[in-house]
């Protein structure tokens, strides 16, 4: 039952993936590698000062290992590929939120087996994550996807246009289809780890991101709003497997994870809240 689940899970990211590339461009794709300065900053937000922060946030409190560990396989994993659905409807430029996304994904290859290294020369565990299999993950459900969705979009615009939006709402029901069952099995594994620090420290790091994030996206608030979206969020997939090839025993770091993506969805929501009344 669980393997089905999981396939559900990475069909409806694989969807939802192709949707958002048919109504995309490889202009959109290939906007931050024309844009030095959006792309560095992007980098330094969620390449860098994130992996700081877990480090910082994680120091003050004893907290279980399972935590840890998702703070720091949270904070090395790229943007959510369903987070540009969510950006785009708050009003983010499309060009800039695709282009996020496949920046994000590509360089991830590279950025996250140099991230682990890093943190294990300073935590002193034994961490790794092969290119290779970072490399797998993200093209089959980044990559893949959304150039193929481009390339419907290239070949046949019209018809892009009238199955972007049922293929959309097909990886939405899809997502919530796998979803619900695994966050029922993992209600009771959540509740038994968290502490006082747990939720204090997964809070700290989201909005560390969203504050991280909308400083450094830049004056365009279409831009900032985004970045500060994409730095507070990250990839499941992609944290559960570096988890999980890490530490295969603590079947925990599973279940901070989900407890993240709910926390920091809930904090993401607040954000975009308080920028719609600062604009009025």
């Amino acid at each position: 039952m669980t393997t089905v689940i999981l396939l559900v899970l990475k069909a409806s990211i694989i969807v939802s993936v192709f949707a958002i590339g048919l109504k995309a461009t490889f202009a959109d794709a290939t906007f931050l590698f024309r844009r030095p300065g959006h792309l560095v900053r992007a980098l330094l937000s969620m390449n860098v000062l994130m992996p700081l922060t877990a480090l910082a946030v994680g120091a003050p409190f004893d907290l279980h290992p399972a935590v840890k560990i998702a703070l720091v396989v949270i904070a090395v994993s790229p943007m959510p590929p369903i987070l540009p659905n969510r950006a785009l409807k708050a009003g983010g430029t499309k060009a800039y939120t695709i282009g996020l996304l496949v920046a994000a994904a590509a360089l991830s290859i590279v950025v996250i087996p140099l991230s682990m290294e890093m943190f294990a020369r300073l935590t002193g565990l034994p961490l790794v994550m092969p290119a290779g299999a970072v490399a797998a993950l993200v093209l089959t459900t980044i990559l893949a996807p959304l150039l193929a969705g481009i390339a419907v979009r290239t070949v046949a615009h019209a018809r892009a246009d009238r199955i972007a939006r049922p293929i959309g709402i097909l990886g939405s029901v899809l997502l919530m289809v796998s979803a619900v069952p695994i966050l029922i099995g993992l209600a009771g594994t959540v509740f038994s780890v968290i502490s006082n620090g747990t939720v204090l420290s997964l809070v700290a790091f989201a909005v560390a991101g969203l504050i991280v994030g909308h400083v450094l996206g830049g004056p365009e608030p279409d831009t900032r709003q985004v970045l500060a979206l994409a730095t507070a969020s990250r990839h499941p997939a992609v944290a559960l497997s570096i988890a999980h090839a890490n530490f295969p025993a603590q079947t925990l770091a599973g279940a901070e994870v989900f407890l993240y993506l709910i926390l920091s969805g809930a904090l993401s929501a607040l954000y975009l809240s308080w920028l719609k009344r600062r604009r009025r």
